[in-house]
């Protein structure tokens, strides 16, 4: 196994043992770049090989699909699975199809997962476009299990997840919070906590000032990318991050991230109800 494939099989067997569970209803990931190394291991064969004799198992090891159906055939679930490439949409576009198996009754637990590696070509690349010129490199890998009905196993409950796409300044990304707050029938103040994904960069985190200053004002805001670093599903590390903070007590949590200030996702966690 390449590394990102041990790193999202180890996330997601953790998280079948936290839960419980030995085998899901469906699997769901989400990945903006996959298999960066087999990647450029394929391209570079390419290159040296002029284009001949290559070696099948590096492209397939290569493919975005590659990290879920490896779980699946450790689990041996020959259940719904799908894999979504959605820049930094990746995760979110997870969890939507995660949540429309749960909502029609298609499954009763559907395993989700956010994931995505850094190579030293893709820091390069990345680099040379500026990426990370103020902000950390990261990676991670998170999965969560998402249940139709609650248990005792339960870290948080996700409440509601929002998406929206190159606004055109502050005061609409503060519409679209307070819109996505009052469809769930909250108040700004009744937050205990926000997970603000500030990354170093200026103007993006300029955001958060005045949001802090002005929507949550009186909601204390901590910050998450010096743990993990700046990388497209690392809101997935954030939602990880939360739900071990609501399931400690700290109530109800709003997670606000934007990535390369265009995409744009909002989450609302609160304490898991059991039965």
């Amino acid at each position: 196994m390449s590394r990102i494939i041990r790193m999202g099989t180890a996330a997601a067997l953790a998280c079948l043992r936290d839960a419980g569970i030995k085998e899901p209803d469906a699997i769901v990931t989400g990945t903006a770049y996959g298999c960066l190394e087999d990647t450029g291991l394929f391209l570079t064969s390419i290159v040296e090989r002029n284009e001949e004799m290559l070696q099948p198992a590096t492209f397939i090891q290569s493919t975005h699909n590659t990290i879920g159906a490896q779980i699946a055939l450790m689990l041996h679930c020959t259940g719904y699975n799908n894999t979504f490439v959605h820049r930094g949409f990746s995760f979110e576009s997870a969890l939507l199809d995660a949540a429309l198996l749960l909502a029609d009754e298609e499954a009763t637990s559907v395993l989700a997962g956010g994931i995505d590696e850094l190579t030293a070509t893709s820091y390069a690349l990345l680099s040379r476009f500026g990426l990370y010129r103020h902000t950390i490199a990261g990676e991670g890998a998170a999965f969560f299990l998402l249940a139709a009905r609650p248990s005792e196993n339960d870290y948080a409950r996700l409440d509601g997840m929002t998406t929206f796409c190159r606004p055109a300044d502050t005061r609409e990304v503060k519409q679209q919070l307070l819109s996505f707050l009052t469809a769930h029938d909250i108040n700004p103040d009744r937050i205990d906590l926000v997970i603000a994904g500030n990354n170093g960069d200026s103007e993006g985190d300029d955001i958060y000032r005045q949001l802090s200053s002005s929507l949550f004002h009186k909601t204390p805001v901590i910050p998450y990318k010096h743990l993990c670093g700046e990388y497209p599903t690392s809101t997935a590390f954030a939602l990880w991050m939360a739900a071990n903070q609501v399931r400690s007590g700290a109530g109800r949590i709003l997670i606000y991230n934007h990535y390369l200030g265009i995409y744009h996702t909002a989450f609302l966690l609160s304490p898991a109800k059991t039965r």
